[in-house]
């Protein structure tokens, strides 16, 4: 099979390697699925320059999110599962291969069955962005007839954060930080758009609530924006937090959380618990199999290009979802 692979951490030029190796076979309770597209994420361009340590395995096989067809099964799987149209999470998470390869082979539950009007583009980005903004916007309760706060609106995972938290009833403020993030958000259907370089965010916010603040926040960086968001935060709201680059170890007001009885939700999508998982990979294949959510694919490249997806990724100027096609 052609695939892309390295064997060491550093600039995408240098280590990203092109070319054919042995094809996958499904092991117990696997599911061989011929990839269609690879879903790139800002953590799989990390983990290969070297931000997260050394590498787990001596060959990796990089990304986590795709989508493809099931064309054959291992011992213990339904064999009518094969000629299933699916969409792949975790791919490389704890694994050497991961979904930047014609094909992968993987415990089934992590195929997910999708309907054949779905595009194969749409499905590669249903594993981290979709999932994260999924688990964070609902893991914490209903959002209906409140008010959430999404940091960073017009983001691969922001994007989709906005309009779940708008499809399950919410009113939803966002931070953007131009015009043409604006209108991402916008097309995302926030009902409060605030760009942060040139606006006073806790005035805006509580102009839009009328100083009653927010009842849950979706937050990308919780270090840098956590001395607005303990001002803004409803009592008893909710922070969930998915990142926090800016300031990596920041300072906590305890108290005033405290007092407040601010729960504070930090998580990482590729180990929730199986609870939640559950209701996730459920909720997102049904409004994928609906047509309805909107996805905002940037770019697209072949896995011969994959040098230029990952120094694209890297480079920032990139708003939306890269995709491999294979």
């Amino acid at each position: 099979m052609k695939a892309a692979w390295y064997t060491k951490t550093g600039k995408a030029s240098e280590v990203l390697n092109i070319g054919e190796l042995d094809d996958p076979k499904p092991s117990i309770g696997e599911v061989l699925v011929k990839v269609k597209t690879s879903g790139l994420n800002p953590s799989d361009v990390k983990i290969r320059a070297g931000a997260r340590g050394d590498l787990q395995f001596p060959r990796i096989i990089p990304h986590s999110d795709g989508a493809g067809e099931i064309i054959d099964v291992g011992k213990g799987v339904n064999k009518n599962r094969v000629g299933e149209k699916v969409w792949i999470w975790n791919g490389s998470f704890g694994r050497s291969d991961g979904t930047c390869a014609e094909l992968i082979s993987l415990p089934e539950i992590q195929a997910v069955k999708i309907a054949e009007n779905v595009s194969y583009e749409a499905a590669a980005c249903m594993g981290i962005p979709a999932s994260t903004a999924f688990y964070g916007i609902l893991a914490n309760g209903p959002v209906k007839n409140k008010t959430v706060l999404i940091s960073g609106g017009a983001g691969a995972v922001g994007f989709y954060g906005v309009q779940l938290a708008k499809l399950f009833g919410a009113d939803v403020i966002t931070t953007i930080s131009n015009d043409e993030k604006a209108k991402i958000a916008n097309d995302a259907g926030a009902d409060k758009i605030i760009n942060y370089t040139n606006e006073d965010v806790f005035e805006e916010v509580m102009k839009h609530t009328n100083d009653n603040g927010v009842d849950r926040i979706f937050e990308v960086e919780f270090g840098k924006n956590l001395p607005i968001n303990e001002k803004i935060i409803k009592q008893n709201g909710v922070i969930a937090a998915y990142g926090s680059m800016a300031e990596i170890e920041p300072k906590l007001p305890f108290y005033n959380l405290m007092f407040k009885g601010v729960k504070i939700d930090t998580f990482l999508i590729y180990s929730i618990e199986e609870k939640f998982r559950k209701k996730t990979l459920d909720g997102l294949s049904e409004l994928l199999n609906k047509n309805s959510l909107k996805h905002m694919i940037s770019k697209k490249y072949s896995i011969d290009h994959i040098v230029d997806a990952h120094e694209a990724m890297e480079s920032g100027n990139t708003i939306g979802n890269i995709v491999i096609e294979l």
